[in-house]
């Protein structure tokens, strides 16, 4: 994604003082209204893959940090959980936007998402001056999760078998709270495990969406690779409400991998986080700007 319009270091040199002034005013009311708030990202798509932008959101996700908000990012890993089933003779399958995930697929989640993604973004933070720590649901009993029951749209009243995937029974806030207050930034991969110590892949949006309202997040930002919800004829929504997500899903605008995305927005809306935005992660600086600048960028959810 390389145009004339993208802005690099040397680029900046030749832009008016005067209006680099005017930018970083333009944030003061945004670092002053959201400091010490609780910021949730879902951080997925190409924003995870290419290194631009994940050099760039490792950047932006400290600035946060440093202006006084506390940023928790949870992260996805489906194209990575892909390429390593794909290196085992494996091909990864998906049940209404739900990964089929049997014991030996569980065990590549296991170590993709907790062991190289998460510790990519740890070390890429801490390049850049950060401070981040690695969690997964295991850590301090941050997610107790259960078995998923998937119902099965063909036959009602039935349920899909869809292994070790899993549902949030209870999410422990407490080891978040610690690393929050401490200036650290809290990376977290999406694997909850039940009583019995059996590890579980839940669906990242899912994750974001629950800590986001146990924390009582002032934000919860969903990096995506597209430009936000679109309607049918591919019109950008900026702005929707609860009874409008309903009739998308009815009619069939929303489907696919954004169920799980669009329901935890959702989900968060109604239970207290502020605001919900589902932003496009392809474009650089994008946490920047949905935080700190007026610009409407993406899709903003509401509870009513």
């Amino acid at each position: 994604m390389t145009d004339s319009t993208e802005l690099n270091g040397s680029d900046l040199a030749g832009v008016a003082p005067q209006i680099k002034a005017q930018i970083l005013a333009e944030a003061l009311p945004y670092i002053r209204k959201f400091h010490g708030k609780t910021i949730v990202v879902k951080y997925g798509g190409n924003a995870m893959t290419e290194e631009r932008l994940k050099h760039g959101f490792a950047r932006d996700v400290i600035l946060l940090k440093l202006v006084g908000m506390n940023p928790v990012v949870v992260h996805g890993g489906g194209p990575q959980i892909d390429n390593a089933l794909k290196r085992l003779g494996k091909q990864g399958t998906f049940v209404q936007g739900m990964r089929i995930t049997d014991e030996e697929t569980m065990e590549v989640v296991e170590w993709v998402l907790g062991g190289e993604v998460q510790q990519d973004i740890v070390m890429l933070i801490n390049h850049y001056g950060g401070q981040a720590v690695g969690l997964t649901g295991k850590d301090g009993g941050l997610i107790r999760a259960r078995k998923m029951k998937m119902p099965d749209k063909e036959n009602p009243g039935q349920f899909l078998d869809i292994g070790f995937v899993g549902e949030i029974e209870a999410i422990n806030p407490a080891v978040v709270k610690a690393l929050q207050d401490d200036a650290f930034i809290p990376i977290i991969s999406p694997i909850g495990f039940g009583e019995d110590g059996q590890a579980y892949n839940i669906n990242a949006d899912v994750v974001a969406g629950k800590i986001a309202e146990i924390l009582k997040a002032e934000k919860l930002i969903m990096m995506t690779n597209i430009a936000g919800v679109q309607d049918k004829k591919g019109n950008l929504l900026t702005d929707l409400s609860a009874r409008e997500i309903d009739e998308m899903f009815k009619d069939g605008t929303i489907s696919g991998g954004m169920l799980p995305k669009i329901s935890s927005a959702l989900d968060a809306a109604k239970s207290g986080v502020n605001t919900v935005h589902i932003i496009d992660g392809r474009i650089e600086h994008s946490l920047l700007l949905e935080v700190l600048t007026e610009q409407a960028f993406g899709t903003m959810i509401r509870s009513h």
